[in-house]
């Protein structure tokens, strides 16, 4: 067999991530990925979900326009994704205890909570929380 594989560890764990939220778009998926698994940058992020797609394990659900004022321009497309009838989810403990937490930490009721990925570099990704008290 010629290429790249089809089994991806990425890709699998995208399909974990979705099966939790339910739907996300691409950039979402990028943020709550870094801080569930290890980090990867945020072109194999989206080249996993187009290939997601076109495997049959993701659908896109919506494709949305925000107006807002953004580097590249007026407006920016938001592309949503779900996972398919096809897709095999198989989230472990660690995982889903991982998200619980951090949902946790987003809905909270004394708290407001914003992430924000400041600085994607070489190698790392910084995710800063910032907590304003409500």
């Amino acid at each position: 067999m010629r290429g790249r594989p089809l089994k991806s560890d990425v890709r699998d764990n995208i399909v974990n991530l979705l099966f939790l939220l339910k739907e996300a778009h691409g950039y979402e998926v990028c943020k709550i990925y870094n801080l569930l698994f290890p980090k990867v940058s945020q072109r194999l992020i989206y080249y996993h979900l187009k290939k997601g797609v076109s495997t049959g394990e993701l659908e896109i659900s919506k494709i949305s326009r925000v107006d807002g004022d953004f580097s590249w321009g007026s407006d920016a497309e938001r592309i949503y994704y779900k996972l398919s009838k096809n897709a095999r989810p198989n989230p472990n403990k660690r995982t889903i205890t991982k998200f619980k937490k951090i949902k946790r930490i987003l809905k909270s009721k004394n708290a407001k909570h914003t992430i924000n990925t400041v600085l994607l570099h070489k190698r790392f990704c910084i995710v800063y929380l910032w907590f304003n008290n409500a």
